[in-house]
């Protein structure tokens, strides 16, 4: 996605705001405005900006509510890795031998689709951790039909979590601000800076670039908390890491 490369984003918007300001500044220095229309342009300008404001808002909270998801959904599957990991323990002892030596394998996986941003190494990591997924699942479940007890479904239970968390994170990460949300912040911030340099009437040359400037660095911090890899701004494997370390002790 072209918004990934996050530090793109206030070099092309500052660009476009520019030039949107320098044409409506051309426009308005050629134009002659009749009796009233400063009133009603000011009038229109004002509720251009409020507009512009809002949408800015509610996208920048749209940014944040997904990265929001992404943290809490890290912390659901380092729960229930650990969790799982405990719960071994009612397996007979050659499978819960290979369920904790599949969890720590998967859990190493896991902390490496937080931190890698190589698209080769992130094939390589899902491919490995769907392997591994049924591998664990055909241990748990071989046991669980055996012995269709109620400590066996608590075992399959636990393995269940840990794969459906791994699938509500995934989803996590391809929810994304939708592609309609930015061209509409984007056609509003054309618009605006086209008013303000046509209301400027050939005034200093730093006018126009407040505004250019202002939203330009607005947009690059929501694209920034949006991507969930490519940004600055990043969801960190801390939950999964302090598990890793755990496991280490035991």
């Amino acid at each position: 996605m072209a918004l990934d490369y996050t530090l793109l984003v206030p070099a092309g918007a500052l660009a476009v705001f520019w030039a949107s300001a320098q044409i409506g500044n051309w426009i308005g220095r050629r134009r002659k405005r009749a009796e009233g229309e400063e009133d009603e342009f000011d009038f229109l300008l004002g509720g251009a900006l409020t507009l512009l404001g809002l949408i800015v808002g509610f996208t920048f909270s749209m940014a944040v509510a997904r990265y929001d998801q992404r943290k809490n959904y890290e912390e659901q599957e380092a729960n229930a890795i650990g969790t799982e990991y405990v719960r071994a323990d009612f397996l007979p002892a050659p499978d819960a031998t290979k369920v904790r030596g599949l969890l720590r394998d998967y859990l190493g996986e896991r902390v490496r689709f937080y931190t890698s941003r190589d698209g080769e190494e992130l094939r390589h990591i899902d491919a490995e951790t769907a392997r591994l997924q049924a591998e664990m699942w055909s241990l748990v479940s071989a046991h669980a039909s055996a012995q269709p007890t109620a400590v066996a479904a608590l075992v399959a239970s636990g393995m269940n979590d840990v794969l459906n968390s791994q699938g509500y994170t995934q989803a996590a990460w391809w929810n994304r601000i939708p592609t309609g949300a930015w061209l509409l912040v984007i056609a509003i911030g054309i618009f605006c800076n086209w008013l303000v340099g046509y209301g400027a009437r050939g005034r200093w040359m730093i006018l126009f670039l407040i505004l250019p400037i202002a939203l330009s660095i607005t947009l690059f911090l929501i694209a920034d908390i949006d991507s969930p890899r490519g940004g600055v701004i990043r969801v960190s494997p801390h939950n999964l890491e302090a598990v890793v370390e755990s496991l280490r002790g035991t």
